[in-house]
């Protein structure tokens, strides 16, 4: 862990609320050993024959440490229409009685759901060494979603560094690049506590 970002006093909510969670964390990220997953032969052009690190390795090494320490995936559901009136109208209502009232008033309703990687005592923790528009699907979506839907406080998402993403393949998202495009946003966008944590070798 190199680096961290609070946006809305996300770090220093879980540091008061749940150190014991921050701690896992720490633990779980520190424990990773990173030339152990160095492992992918590079097939690019520019990289041809070289060897990267695995974003599956890395994620299999942080998966294992959180299952152990009782993290889980979860999942919130929501039904979705095409008229907006009626999504604000059904956004808070429990998800029963979502379909009901958008069926009710003549439209579609489609089932849709958002999935995090990690949760623990309303803490959710994303592991993103994939492509550039997961990092904001997660940041915009769902840690949002989470959150408005008062399954989470806090959203944690995990980064690599510049260091560590120039020794992977091309596309993976970056730490700097993504605390760029969140301040850029302004102080209240989006409105969910998060931190964003770097990680190198």
């Amino acid at each position: 862990m190199v680096e961290c970002y609070s946006h809305l006093n996300g770090w220093e909510f879980i540091k008061v609320h749940k150190p014991q969670l921050w701690k896992e964390i720490e633990i779980v990220v520190h424990s990773v050993d990173a030339q152990g997953c160095r492992t992918k032969v590079s097939k690019e052009q520019r990289m041809r024959g070289k060897m990267l690190y695995s974003p599956k390795a890395m994620n299999a090494a942080i998966r294992k440490g959180f299952e152990a320490r009782k993290w889980k995936q979860q999942r919130t559901s929501y039904w979705v229409t095409s008229d907006a009136r009626l999504i604000r109208k059904t956004m808070q209502l429990p998800t029963d009685e979502q379909r009901a009232v958008i069926e009710t008033e003549g439209k579609k309703a489609i089932f849709s759901y958002n999935q995090t990687d990690f949760v623990k005592d309303r803490i959710a923790v994303e592991v993103q060494f994939g492509k550039y528009a997961f990092v904001a699907f997660d940041l915009f979506v769902k840690h949002l979603a989470f959150y408005v839907g008062d399954v989470i406080d806090v959203g944690v998402e995990i980064l690599p560094m510049k260091e560590l993403q120039s020794e992977m393949s091309s596309g993976v998202s970056y730490y700097e690049g993504e605390l760029y495009n969140l301040i850029r946003e302004g102080r209240g966008v989006p409105g969910v506590p998060l931190v964003l944590v770097g990680v190198a070798p």
